[in-house]
């Protein structure tokens, strides 16, 4: 199998912005008893934010005191012609608002496991920092 070379190249904000609208699962990471954590998540975009469904725990905990977290997500080709990551690092909060929550419970599927309405609370992060890299030819979302 021939191995082809590319040059990884910086995403524009915007571009980030667009990838991530394009996938719903991602990576959040926080900081458990100074030791890092990376967790999976079901999000969302809203505007300039990345929102997401917690239980009660360390993601929660990181949100609850205005924390700075990473999210992170990918996609790539299989065959290896391209491929994109997107980072956004962030103060997270808890969503409390009512037209707030209302928005991020519309965005967000409701299948994901163990958050039921009673356990989920929602988070959004605040996106300080975005930057992506890409190879090869990403496709148009």
């Amino acid at each position: 199998m021939e191995r082809r070379l590319f040059s990884l190249r910086e995403l524009s904000r915007a571009r980030c912005f667009d990838l991530l609208a394009t996938l719903a699962v991602g990576r959040v990471g926080v900081s458990v008893r100074a030791l890092p954590a990376i967790l999976p998540v079901a999000y969302a975009v809203a505007g300039e934010s990345v929102v997401f469904r917690s239980a009660p725990g360390a993601k929660l905990d990181a949100a609850v005191h205005r924390s700075v977290v990473a999210f992170e997500t990918d996609r790539y080709d299989p065959a290896g012609a391209w491929g994109w990551s997107v980072l956004v690092q962030g103060v997270a909060s808890e969503i409390g608002g009512a037209a707030e929550l209302a928005e991020a419970r519309s965005m967000l599927p409701g299948d994901w496991p163990l958050l039921t309405e009673d356990v989920a609370r929602f988070i959004s992060i605040e996106a300080t920092f975005v930057s992506g890299r890409a190879f090869g030819a990403v496709p148009k979302p």
